[in-house]
C-alpha cells in the first residue's frame, strides 16, 4: 500500500515539476487514528520549488490524484500536509491477506536468496554462557530470523576462541583442581578461573569420564600430568555444556569455527605473510607491527609480540578472510560492546591484504552491559560460575520466552536492566505475559465459536466503524513495513516494541467488544479481524524465537 500511494503521489507532483526524484516523497504512519492511515509533507517539500504555500500545492495534488478504491478519504490538514484514509475496500483486503497468507504474513524476498552470514554469541570455551552472551543470542539469532523472513540465504555461525592464554589459563585452573589445589590457595594460578565448574571439569576428567562434542567423543585420560588431554577434555567439556544452554534458549548455528584450525590450516601464517608481502608491516621494538593508520586507525597495532604470539585481531583477520572466500559477500557480527576497538584492527588487516574485500566489511552489531536485578537488588554472581549470572541461571529463573524476549526488547548499544520478578510475574506489566494472552484470548474465541477458521474470510464487504477496529486494522497492516525496518537497521527490538503495541490495540478491542454476535456478518468480520490479529503476534514472535501459547 505504502509503494503504491508513493507511485500516485509521485504521478501527480510529476504533472507540477519535474524537480523532485520518487525517493523524497516520505510516507509516514501518524500515531493517532485519527489523522489516518498514511501521511505525506510532500507539499511542504514543494512549496519552494513552486513558490506557492503547502496547503494550496496540496490541494493541486489532490485534484490530481486518480479515483481509487484504497482510500476513504484524503484530507488536507495543518500547514499543508495530506492524510490519507483508507477504505472498508482495503480493510477486507488487509485481514484477508493476512488470513491468506498466514506464517508468511509480513515476509518479503528483498533477499532473494543471496547469502548472509551471521556470526554471534561466539563465546570462549572458558565457563558457562554469562548473560551478555544470552544477549548475543537472542539478538543474532532475532537478526537471522528476520533475514530468513526477508528471503536472504542465512548461515549462522559460531567462532570458538579456542587457542591462547585463555585456554592455558583454564587448563591450568583444571590441573590445580586435580592435584587438589584450591582457588583461595597461593599455588592456584593467579589468572585462573575460580567458578565450581572447574572442580566439576576435574572430577570429571580424573573418572575417565567421556564427553560427546562436535560429534566427537573425547576421552579423559585421568593422568594429571597430561596437560593436553586436561586442555582437550576442558573445551569439549564446556562446548557441550554451551551447546545444551544454546539448545535451551531454543538457539542453533549452522556452522562451528574453531580458532586453531586457524593455526593448524596456517591461514594465519598466510595472512601475516601476505601483509608482509604487500608492504603494511614494519618491525620495531623485536614485535611485527602492522600500519593500521594507513587504513584509519588512531595508531599502528602489533601483530606479533616479541616472545613470537600473535594478537588477538590477527587470527581474526584470518577469519575474516575465510568468510570472505567462502563467498559471503554479506557479513554481519553480532558482539559484546568489548569488541568496538577490534573493527579497525579487522577491517585494516582485510584491506592491506588487498583482495577487494569492501572498508566497511564486515559489519558489526555491539550489545552493551546487562544489570541483572532481584528483589530490587542487582544480582551480580551465579553459584556455578562464581563471578557472574549465567544464562542458564535467567532461563532457570523466567523460562526461555522471556528470557528471550527481554533481552532483545531494546536497542543492542543501550544498556539493558533485566528484572527478574518482572519477568516473572504475570501481569499486564510484563510485556511478554501480556503479548501471549492476547494471542490466547484469540485462540479462546476461536474455540468457543467451533467454526473453521481455514474458511474465516471477508467475501462481503465490511463496515468497521469504531476506532478500535480501525486501529487494529491499521496496526496489522504497518507489520510488513516494521519487519523491513528492523532487517534494514538489524534492530530486532523493533519487533518488540511492535508486538506491545498490536498486544494494547488487541486488548482495547476484546474488552470493548462481542465477538459471537447473533448477525453472522458481523461475527464473521469481527472473527476474522482478531484471527488476522492473532496470525501476525505469532509470526512477530517467532522472529524473536518465543512460543505463541494457546492457552494461558
Amino acid at each position: 500500500m505504502k509503494d503504491h500511494l508513493t507511485d500516485l503521489l509521485f504521478n501527480a507532483v510529476k504533472q507540477l515539476t519535474d524537480e523532485l526524484d520518487q525517493n523524497q516523497i516520505v510516507i509516514e504512519r501518524p500515531k493517532l487514528i485519527e489523522h489516518g492511515d498514511f501521511s505525506t509533507n510532500i507539499a511542504l517539500v514543494l512549496s519552494k520549488i513552486l513558490k506557492k504555500t503547502p496547503r494550496d500545492i496540496a490541494q493541486l495534488i489532490l485534484d490530481k490524484l486518480p479515483e481509487t478504491t484504497h482510500f476513504d478519504k484524503i484530507e488536507i490538514a495543518g500547514a499543508g500536509f495530506l492524510n490519507f484514509f483508507l477504505s472498508p475496500f482495503s480493510h477486507q483486503a488487509i485481514i484477508n491477506q493476512v488470513i491468506e497468507e498466514k506464517d508468511n504474513y509480513g515476509g518479503n524476498k528483498k533477499g532473494k536468496s543471496r547469502k548472509v552470514q551471521i556470526e554471534f554469541v561466539s563465546a570462549n570455551p572458558t565457563g558457562p554462557l554469562h548473560v551478555g552472551h544470552g544477549r548475543g543470542a537472542a539478538i543474532g539469532d532475532s537478526i537471522a530470523r528476520l533475514f530468513e523472513f526477508s528471503g536472504w540465504s542465512v548461515t549462522r555461525e559460531f567462532y570458538y576462541n579456542d587457542a591462547g592464554a585463555q585456554i592455558d589459563n583454564l587448563m591450568h585452573s583444571v590441573k590445580a583442581h586435580c592435584l587438589n589445589i584450591k582457588p583461595d590457595h597461593k599455588d592456584f594460578p593467579e589468572n585462573g578461573y575460580r567458578g565450581s565448574y572447574i572442580a566439576d571439569i576435574a572430577k570429571d576428567y580424573l573418572a575417565k569420564t567421556s564427553i560427546q562434542c562436535a560429534g566427537h567423543k573425547i576421552q579423559a585420560s585421568g593422568d594429571i600430568n597430561d596437560e593436553d588431554s586436561i586442555r582437550i577434555f576442558s573445551i569439549a567439556y564446556l562446548r557441550n555444556e554451551q551447546d545444551k544452554d544454546l539448545e535451551a534458549f531454543q538457539t542453533t548455528f549452522n556452522v562451528y569455527t574453531l580458532e586453531s584450525d586457524l593455526y593448524k590450516n596456517h591461514q594465519v601464517d598466510f595472512v601475516v605473510n601476505t601483509l608482509i608481502k604487500e608492504g603494511h608491516t614494519y618491525e620495531k621494538d623485536g614485535a611485527l607491527w602492522l600500519r593500521t593508520t594507513d587504513f584509519g586507525d588512531d595508531k599502528d597495532r602489533v601483530m606479533k609480540k616479541s616472545d613470537g604470539d600473535f594478537t588477538y585481531f590477527v587470527p581474526d583477520v584470518a577469519y575474516h578472510l575465510d568468510k570472505w572466500t567462502r563467498g559471503f559477500i554479506k557479513v554481519i557480527n553480532e558482539q559484546g560492546a568489548d569488541h568496538h576497538s577490534t573493527i579497525s584492527r579487522v577491517r585494516a588487516g582485510l584491506q592491506g591484504l588487498n583482495k577487494n574485500i569492501p572498508k566497511d566489511w564486515p559489519e558489526y552489531v555491539l550489545h552493551q552491559m546487562i544489570t541483572v536485578m532481584k528483589n530490587g537488588a542487582e544480582v551480580k554472581i551465579s553459584k556455578r560460575a562464581g563471578s557472574y549470572v549465567t544464562l542458564k541461571d535467567l532461563i532457570d529463573e523466567v523460562g526461555c520466552d522471556a528470557t528471550r524476549y527481554f533481552l532483545a526488547a531494546r536497542r543492542a548499544d543501550s544498556q539493558l536492566i533485566f528484572d527478574i520478578d518482572l519477568a516473572k510475574s504475570q501481569s499486564n506489566d510484563n510485556p511478554v505475559y501480556y503479548i501471549q494472552y492476547a494471542h490466547a484470548r484469540i485462540e479462546g474465541v476461536l474455540n468457543q465459536w467451533k467454526g473453521d477458521r481455514n474458511k474465516l474470510w471477508i467475501d462481503t464487504m465490511p463496515s468497521f466503524e469504531t476506532q478500535a477496529e480501525k486501529k487494529l486494522i491499521k496496526r496489522i497492516s504497518e507489520f510488513p513495513e516494521v519487519v523491513i525496518l528492523a532487517t534494514d537497521e538489524l534492530a530486532p527490538h523493533q519487533i518488540t516494541n511492535f508486538l506491545k503495541d498490536c498486544a494494547a490495540d488487541l486488548h482495547s478491542y476484546y474488552n470493548d467488544s462481542k465477538f459471537l454476535v447473533d448477525d453472522e456478518l458481523t461475527k464473521i468480520t469481527r472473527l476474522a479481524l482478531i484471527y488476522a490479529t492473532q496470525c501476525v503476534i505469532k509470526n512477530g514472535l517467532a522472529l524473536l524465537g518465543i512460543t505463541a501459547p494457546k492457552k494461558m
